[in-house]
């Protein structure tokens, strides 16, 4: 619903933060006064300062084991301003820090949690995914960890599938050739682990469309935004007319590259496009020429 200045029915409001006011920016009626102050009471200009006036720590971080609320005991052997602390007391220090590693792991589902983000970060850091996709990827992770399904399956495999899944519902997939390259697992086995959490975690994963590989094709092959916005007009084109159903979206997107790049000017080899999107040869030439007879384009090879 949209609101509405009951004055003179203009829609543009000024807020003014100091007074708590809603103002009608057209007719200056206070539409709404005494409003909640979400921010801190209290300015920073920079981020030393920002960091001494907050009053609350960093929020929680699913990577972690602990999700970031343990304390950690340093290995800088120096005391609260910074001096050395005296050898005497650097053996108790060290026992102490000794212990308190054993104690932080003290269950099984803890030591499955720290070698599983581990991997976790290890796998993702190899795709290049980024930190929300990261967390989220670990939520998920926990959760399945509560549901009971790691129990009598390969941690990896499991992981591998946790980032397959959070990748296809971000919009940013990766394939399951990708994903099992890097975590050096079977596709077939994360195949199976990635069904069993649909199933039974009752995940609404979408369907890949081509358009989410289009910009990671175009930067490899280092072509213009004028390549890229043609291939999508081709994919939407082909989207509507229902010639992406059944077909892998790596070989329909890659053709639709390669198509895009011959009508552009910026021509790119079919193997140099398959090396990219890994795919064969043959795949793109099958997609390349179902797109071209059924949208009829006029590409010359």
């Amino acid at each position: 619903m949209v609101l509405k200045c009951p004055e003179c029915g203009s829609t543009t409001f000024v807020h003014d933060p100091e007074r708590g006011e809603l103002v009608c920016a057209k007719c200056g009626l206070v539409i709404e006064e005494n409003m909640f102050q979400k921010g801190p009471e209290w300015r920073a200009f920079d981020a030393q300062q920002r960091a001494e006036r907050a009053r609350a720590g960093a929020p929680l971080k699913y990577m972690s084991p602990n999700k970031g609320l343990s304390t950690v005991i340093d290995q800088y052997n120096r005391d609260a301003r910074g001096g050395k602390i005296a050898p005497k007391q650097q053996a108790q220090i060290y026992r102490m820090r000794k212990w308190h590693k054993r104690t932080s792991i003290s269950n099984s589902v803890e030591r499955n949690l720290a070698i599983a983000l581990t991997e976790l970060n290890r796998v993702a850091s190899h795709l290049g995914l980024s930190s929300d996709i990261r967390e989220s990827a670990a939520l998920m992770y926990r959760k399945a960890v509560e549901s009971g399904l790691i129990r009598g399956r390969q941690i990896e495999t499991v992981v591998s599938a946790v980032i397959y899944a959070i990748c296809r519902m971000q919009g940013f997939p990766r394939t399951l050739d990708e994903i099992a390259s890097v975590a050096e697992i079977p596709k077939r086995e994360i195949g199976r682990s990635y069904r069993l959490l649909v199933r039974e975690m009752e995940l609404n994963v979408p369907l890949t469309s081509p358009k989410f590989y289009v910009p990671r094709f175009i930067t490899a092959l280092k072509l213009s935004g004028k390549v890229q916005k043609r291939t999508m007009k081709i994919l939407d084109s082909a989207m509507s007319k229902g010639l992406v159903s059944g077909r892998g979206p790596m070989g329909v997107a890659a053709a639709a590259v390669y198509i895009a790049s011959v009508l552009a000017g910026e021509r790119r080899t079919q193997k140099e496009v398959a090396d990219v999107a890994g795919v064969t040869e043959v795949t793109i030439r099958n997609r390349y020429r179902e797109l071209k007879d059924a949208l009829k384009l006029k590409v010359s090879i």
